[in-house]
């Protein structure tokens, strides 16, 4: 099974993105380049990580670090809390503490709760609650409050964490972890997520982190999988669908705010890859 990426959208400036997970019963492996907490908070979650299968049960925590490849299977009455966050909110040169470490921090941890001691388990499941709850009743100071206990967590990490004893082996591309590449990849998802109303070329992504439109087209093959042709077209796929599921627009004005050069390119994409025409879409979506 192929494996693709995930450009997170944050529901805060922290640059923190929190939900709570109970209709999902399974996801495809996919990987981002976000730190992502799972906390089970009811029945039971298998999943795969690192070539292997794993057991969470209720009150467990599993971390996966930035550009590992997961996927999950859970039980039927199963509730996870979901953390996803960007190690760059962490201002390393008022910390201290390089991004790169941060990363490898977590590369290198324990990732499964079951491995850490009982003081640190309980102390990250209150954090992560505390966490939750701010998104429960929006106020003035939530905000300062997620920063704060962002803050808390990566510190008890630095400190406490258990850390492998032996080298993790690599397996698919994902679980390279990008590591000098990130800042680059990083530079260029952002580009997508910004320009991707645009006329992206080429050219004008491979000049943007340096490289001959041959040499990117090979990188970017090389990290995510797909040509990046194919990645901006499903990136702007995705933007019509949340469109279409979310408001009511000609089907021009959703060509264009999903970033397709016309209704006609659009209509031919969609029907394309979804197996059905865009109004067909929007009016299946209304109908549930």
């Amino acid at each position: 099974m192929s494996h693709y990426i995930e450009l997170v959208k944050f529901d805060s400036p922290v640059n923190l993105k929190i939900f709570k997970n109970e209709n999902t019963l399974a996801s495809f492996p996919h990987f981002h380049k976000e730190v992502e907490f799972i906390y089970v908070k009811k029945g039971s979650v298998n999943i795969a990580y690192q070539n292997e299968m794993m057991a969470l049960d209720e009150s467990e925590i599993i971390i996966f670090p930035s550009g590992a490849t997961h996927a999950f299977l859970s039980s039927p009455d199963s509730v996870r809390y979901v953390y996803q966050f960007d190690l760059a909110i962490f201002d390393e040169k008022l910390l201290g503490v390089s991004q790169l470490e941060l990363i490898q921090l977590f590369d290198h941890a324990q990732v499964d709760s079951k491995n850490w001691s009982d003081e640190l388990v309980q102390t990250v499941s209150d954090l992560l609650d505390k966490l939750f709850q701010t998104t429960l009743v929006p106020t003035i100071s939530i905000h300062y409050l997620q920063l704060g206990y962002l803050m808390q967590l990566m510190g008890i990490f630095l400190e406490q964490l258990p850390q492998e004893t032996t080298e993790k082996i690599a397996g698919h591309h994902a679980e390279l972890k990008y590591k000098e590449d990130l800042v680059l990849l990083n530079q260029i998802f952002s580009y997508i997520e910004t320009h991707f109303q645009e006329d992206i070329t080429l050219d004008a992504i491979s000049a943007l982190v340096g490289f001959s439109p041959y040499y990117f087209t090979r990188f970017f093959k090389k990290h995510i999988g797909q040509t990046f042709i194919q990645f901006l077209s499903d990136y702007r796929l995705e933007q019509a669908r949340y469109i279409l599921s979310q408001e009511r627009l000609p089907m021009v004005a959703v060509a264009e705010k999903s970033g397709f050069s016309s209704v006609k390119t659009f209509h031919h994409v969609f029907k394309k890859s979804q197996g059905i025409s865009p109004l067909q879409y929007q009016k299946h979506i209304n109908d549930q």
